[in-house]
């Protein structure tokens, strides 16, 4: 029954319904005051959707959901969540947008699946065509980006479901007291009456290896992340053992299906089948009955994305960047260029260490766990900025783990290519040796004698972020922990999309989509992603690494697309992005003060957790001879977490 359902912000009388971005959660089998704990986990999430509110229990009282709404037009109560599905037997929260709901609703009319209905909203669209068809099914349908809690409430079966690249969150926890609750933000569930906030130790060398947390783990134990492209079944009474998780969608095998049956049309012909599907994926992204605008970084990505946006409108795209008067970092003035030649409406931002400042402390209340991607920082000012003119933004991300970006894809594949006719047998030994020799003091040899240990060219960029053992050494517990880089095997005989789609799998969805989302959600913006689109992806594992590289370039066919809109004299400029120079910032007075202050030898000594003399060499080095290691940031982001939790 629903017991809550109530608009936060007035109704101005329009008819559509289209989804927006949203919070869910929900609880089963909680003892106690589910009231509360609700409301709660809702409160934590009020940002993501601060239009409408919503809850509905069982009648049992076994399974609460909650739902926080953003409305990308006005809202109607047809279009309110939690929903009931027409027969009455399922109910869900819904996160995200399903851009091919039209089709799927015209396909349940056609087959007499549903006679009408209630609304114009993609959620009611999503709910009947899995009773239709079934939950793994339906979702296989579906084309868009979404977190999704289904209760059947004749088989007291919950669902929860994530889509294929990660675009959307969702948190589950099988707690020890019994209740088993999911939601959008790891912090709705450390709001939770009884929730043990025990510090997951064995992912700490994780973190401060690379800066975040890998799905499908947290920084809690016992909370988890939903991996993409799975679903999770849990029936009554809802305990740890009752849990089963499938995949509906696999992108390694996309990547490998795709380079099994690599496309045999010329590099003109792909760039003008991934210009038509880039198009059907902007096309149906722009939709939206509120201001839709783009992120414009003056890269190859988002300018392609804005390029393809305003050969598709009749007004001008709405494009936003942000700029800095540090040398080396601004790409204001370039994205200023492109926007004028492609003839956006177009507004820039100049930001200061100050405005820097002003944001840390917001970070890991944003994050709800350690997370130290230092462009963490311009993409929520950007964001923040842009949502003071539009409510939907468009963004260029995945370009280049799509299409072999990253100068690191070529230098893996240089080094690998020199290294792989010396046998292993022999390598391995060679690297010990070097590793254990005096040698091993200066970086460069350190770091040349741990590539040579590799035994493939996955373990090959695994190793290459693994070179400084002092990493290694941060946390005061060394815990063995599998991931998907160690786990890793060699899926693609082709060097380069190998490790293309180790980032797909980690980095993509656990860094740039939690950066992406959390930042933009922080400030009720929602943000699409055209080129994660099914059909773009899969399109994109097929193409041939020459059709995406030559020599040192990368994003050949992209670039393709691109110079159709943009000249390429335009465009031959080194690529900035959304970036801060944190290295520089954290010497000045201020930023310096609020480290050393994270890292007091005493507060380290009472939490436990990090070692302190670590912590200070590593300090020291950079404060008193400029030795910078991003680890740093991942501290200083890790002990901010620490105090909010208060820890």
């Amino acid at each position: 029954m629903v017991i809550l359902q109530k608009s936060l912000r007035k109704n101005k009388g329009n008819n559509k319904e289209i989804n927006g971005m949203c919070g869910i959660v929900g609880l089963c089998n909680l003892k106690g005051d589910w009231q509360g704990n609700i409301g709660r986990m809702n409160a934590r999430m009020l940002h993501r959707g601060p239009d409408a509110e919503g809850v509905w229990m069982s009648e049992d009282r076994d399974v609460v959901l909650g739902h926080q709404r953003l409305s990308i037009v006005d809202l109607t109560p047809t279009g309110a969540q939690p929903m009931e599905s027409h027969s009455g037997r399922y109910v869900i929260v819904f996160n995200g947008e399903i851009y091919n709901y039209r089709k799927i609703a015209e396909r349940l009319i056609e087959e007499k699946k549903v006679t009408r209905f209630r609304g114009t909203s993609d959620t009611e669209v999503l709910l009947e065509a899995m009773e239709a068809y079934g939950v793994e099914r339906a979702i296989s349908m579906c084309k868009g980006m979404f977190a999704i809690a289904l209760y059947d409430k004749k088989e007291q079966v919950l669902f929860l479901a994530r889509d294929r690249v990660g675009e959307k969150p969702l948190y589950y926890s099988a707690m020890e007291n019994g209740t088993f609750a999911f939601a959008s933000e790891i912090g709705c569930i450390a709001a939770l009456d009884g929730f043990e906030k025990e510090i997951n130790t064995a992912v700490l060398d994780i973190y401060f290896t690379h800066g975040y947390i890998p799905a499908p783990y947290s920084i809690y134990k016992n909370v988890y992340k939903l991996e993409a492209g799975s679903i999770l079944k849990i029936k009554a009474p809802y305990r740890s053992e009752d849990i089963s998780i499938s995949q509906f969608w696999s992108m390694t095998e996309a990547a490998k299906k795709g380079q099994a049956n690599l496309f045999t049309g010329s590099r003109e012909e792909a760039s003008l089948e991934l210009e038509r599907l880039l198009k059907e994926s902007i096309r149906n992204q722009m939709v939206a009955d509120v201001p839709v605008g783009a992120f414009l970084s003056a890269g190859i990505d988002s300018s392609t994305i804005v390029a393809l946006m305003q050969s598709l409108g009749s007004s001008k795209v709405r494009s936003f960047t942000i700029g800095m008067s540090e040398e080396g970092y601004n790409e204001a003035d370039a994205a200023k260029e492109i926007a004028k030649h492609l003839g956006t409406d177009h507004t820039e931002l100049y930001i200061t260490k100050q405005d820097a400042i002003d944001v840390i402390p917001k970070l890991a209340y944003i994050f709800g766990e350690p997370f130290a991607d230092s462009s963490q920082i311009p993409t929520y000012l950007v964001s923040k900025m842009t949502r003071e003119h539009v409510t939907v933004s468009l963004s260029g991300d995945a370009g280049d783990e799509l299409f072999c970006g990253y100068t690191s894809y070529e230098s893996v594949s240089r080094i690998w290519g020199k290294m792989k006719n010396v046998p292993y047998f022999l390598r391995k030994p060679c690297s010990e040796l070097l590793l254990h020799s005096p040698l091993a003091k200066n970086h460069m040899y350190r770091t040349k004698a741990a590539l040579l240990g590799a035994k493939d060219s996955g373990r090959l960029y695994e190793i290459s972020y693994e070179t400084d053992p002092i990493t290694k050494r941060i946390s005061k517990t060394h815990e063995k922990c599998p991931y998907k880089y160690n786990q890793f095997t060699n899926e693609l005989e082709e060097v380069n999309h190998n490790i293309m789609l180790m980032d797909m799998l980690m980095y993509h969805p656990d860094d740039i989509l939690v950066k992406v989302d959390r930042s933009a959600m922080a400030v009720s913006l929602e943000t699409r992603v055209p080129m994660l689109d099914k059909d773009v992806v899969e399109f994109a594992w097929t193409l041939p690494i020459e059709y995406k590289r030559q020599g040192k370039v990368g994003k050949q066919v992209l670039r393709d697309v691109l110079y159709r809109y943009v000249p390429k004299e335009m465009m031959e400029r080194p690529k900035k992005g959304f970036s801060i120079p944190i290295d520089k910032w954290l010497l000045e007075p201020a930023l310096r003060g609020w480290a050393e202050s994270l890292i007091d030898r005493k507060v380290l000594e009472k939490q436990g957790v990090l070692d302190p003399d670590v912590v200070w060499e590593i300090w020291e080095d950079y404060t008193k001879r400029g030795v910078w290691r991003i680890q740093i940031w991942f501290i200083l982001m890790f002990q901010e977490w620490m105090l909010l939790s208060n820890f």
